[in-house]
């Protein structure tokens, strides 16, 4: 989710907010991560793939820092960290096939 925000792209921002409130996400956790750093609705594990997924979908304002990945690190298994990573940059690669298709959400 923090990859489509970041983005800016509505359809996947719509598809995957639907998918995640279907199988019991909080709507509150939703309604938040955009400031997820100010919410304690987020526990260290959960905070360890918004920061890193940030710095990977933001590569181009300075690469993803040491102190970015170490926090990862900190709290995720290398698979999970990977995961994270390959999440981050697959979903970015599909937002931007979204967007550059101009497909039209709402009203």
């Amino acid at each position: 989710m923090r990859t489509f925000q970041i983005n800016g792209c509505a359809f996947c921002l719509r598809m995957h907010t639907r998918d995640a409130l279907k199988k019991g996400e909080d709507p509150d956790r939703s309604a938040v991560l955009p400031a997820w750093e100010e919410a304690d609705y987020f526990s260290a594990t959960d905070r360890a793939a918004p920061r890193l997924t940030e710095a990977i979908a933001c590569v181009s304002d300075g690469h993803v820092s040491d102190a970015d990945y170490e926090a990862a690190a900190d709290v995720l298994s290398a698979d999970q960290v990977s995961a994270v990573a390959w999440l981050a940059t697959l979903m970015s690669a599909f937002n931007r096939v979204a967007i550059t298709s101009r497909y039209r959400v709402g009203g």
